[in-house]
């Protein structure tokens, strides 16, 4: 697994670097925003670690412009706690977020977490899910509206995939951050709100009034057929 790090801070770059290579991974280094879009073009990564504030570009274009080619996992480190920042992180396609200081040990369980899910490890039996004119290929993580291909990130592709799995369940916004992140975020229940309107905006015909990924006001979201 070849796992990038993006930070102008060089000694935690330099320790993050140290602490993955001794789990096995591979790791490349770079140290601003436009170094790491160009490594994302050019490399095959298996997930990016990626800073929010750097020179040149900031991790939120970098994130924007990686998006515009690539699906790859991004997990984005800031300093900065703030429920927007972290918001905005989601909206420009990152499927984590952890803040600066942090413990290493949890970002390997993250990076860990994130990885299993895009290597599709949790997958249910059955290769092809399909209602609704949306079309998921669950050997190879794919989705697609009708005849077209539509691009998800890790995160989204998890999220439709277990609703799809589960028509007419009704999941919490907790419920889902425990399933499909796999651990609380201590109240930022609002990502799960960016990414069902980011799956919403890709997946249905009218994202302002959806046939498909409905909400049960007061209650949480559920896929109907």
């Amino acid at each position: 697994m070849k796992i990038l790090v993006v930070d102008d801070e060089r000694t935690l770059v330099k320790g993050i670097k140290f602490n993955l290579e001794n789990e096995g991974y591979e790791v490349e280094c770079a140290f601003d925003g436009a170094a790491a879009v160009e490594l994302a073009r050019e490399g095959k990564l298996d997930l990016i670690i990626l800073d929010l504030m750097m020179p040149e570009l900031d991790g939120l274009e970098a994130c924007m412009r990686i998006r515009e080619f690539s699906n790859v996992p991004i997990i984005m480190l800031t300093a900065k706690s703030e429920d927007a920042d972290k918001l905005m992180g989601f909206e420009c396609g990152a499927d984590d977020y952890l803040t600066k200081p942090f413990n290493i040990l949890e970002l390997k369980a993250r990076v860990r977490a994130l990885l299993r899910r895009a290597a599709g490890v949790q997958r249910s039996q059955g290769s092809v899910l399909t209602a609704g004119g949306i079309t998921l290929n669950t050997d190879e993580r794919s989705a697609a509206l009708g005849d077209r291909t539509v691009d998800l990130t890790a995160k989204e592709y998890d999220l439709i995939e277990l609703l799809m799995r589960n028509p007419r369940r009704v999941y919490s916004r907790e419920n889902l951050m425990n399933v499909v992140w796999g651990y609380s975020y201590a109240g930022d229940y609002r990502t799960v709100d960016v990414h069902i309107r980011r799956l919403r905006e890709k997946l249905e015909l009218n994202p302002a009034e959806p046939d498909h990924i409905c909400t049960k006001w007061g209650v949480g979201y559920y896929f109907k057929e």
